[in-house]
């Protein structure tokens, strides 16, 4: 199979200076930075996801210091391709399935926030289904441990939920 790894909206407002900080977001990111590490060694391409509000909205905004993806993750995946979304499915209206087809993918693997809403609508996304889905549930977060819990619980009802990254 061939792989992708997929960090989906590691971006500045979700961090403790953001809009909206997530649960152990530092943690997370760390965790991800080795997670892309890793892939990189295994010469598996890593893509990030980045959400823009298509409107005002309580965070996410264009041209705002939160919407940036963390400086951290683009310094460990500089060459990493960007797909922009403004849905919580990274694949809705994106350049997600065309990147991954280019790449010659069958199978992903997710990280990234929040766990219950962006992580898991992008998991279960009709243009998911084709995919070998892999959920990496030390790379991701939410607001709290207990939604970040259950969102991973659900998930593995219909893919599969693993932490660290596959080999």
């Amino acid at each position: 199979m061939k792989s992708a790894l997929i960090v989906i909206d590691i971006q500045n407002d979700y961090f403790p200076d953001g809009l909206f900080p997530q649960w152990e977001a530092e943690a997370t990111l760390t965790r991800i930075e080795g997670m892309v590490a890793a892939a990189q060694a295994q010469q598996i391409p890593v893509i990030l996801v980045q959400h823009i509000a298509a409107g005002p909205a309580p965070f996410f905004n264009a041209e705002t210091p939160g919407v940036a993806i963390h400086p951290r993750l683009l310094a460990c995946a500089p060459r990493a391709p960007i797909v922009v979304k403004a849905h919580a499915d990274s694949f809705l209206n994106t350049t997600l399935e065309s990147t991954l087809q280019a790449l010659g993918c069958d199978e992903i693997w997710l990280c990234g926030m929040m766990t219950q809403n962006c992580v898991t609508h992008t998991a279960l996304s009709p243009q998911a289904a084709k995919y070998r889905v892999k959920v990496l549930g030390d790379g991701c977060s939410s607001v709290s441990q207990m939604i970040h819990l259950i969102a991973l619980r659900a998930l593995a009802d219909r893919v599969e939920v693993c932490n660290g990254l596959p080999v």
